[in-house]
């Protein structure tokens, strides 16, 4: 366990509930990148991975629950996407 890890999670994990409120009220998928989400989601599984199999410590949870808000982030945008392809109709 090292506290840079630990402040490191602490600050990703502080930003992505604004960042689910917003895609959760704009309700429109522009200006979010899947491609990113996906990327940063497989981050945090890695984490998960390298923390059980490896250094297993409390950290793991700060990893899992991260990964949880950019999966709900995935699905807000696959909402809007959805959302987007109404107006457009």
């Amino acid at each position: 366990m090292s506290i840079f890890e630990i402040i490191m999670l602490a600050c990703f994990g502080a930003a992505w509930p604004s960042s689910i409120y917003t895609s959760y009220t704009s309700r429109t998928s522009k200006g979010k990148s899947i491609i990113f989400l996906g990327i940063v989601f497989i981050g945090y599984i890695c984490g998960v991975l390298h923390k059980v199999y490896f250094n297993f410590d409390w950290v793991v949870l700060l990893y899992a629950i991260n990964g949880s808000m950019v999966l709900c982030d995935m699905g807000l945008y696959f909402r809007n996407l959805s959302l987007d392809r109404q107006m457009t109709l």
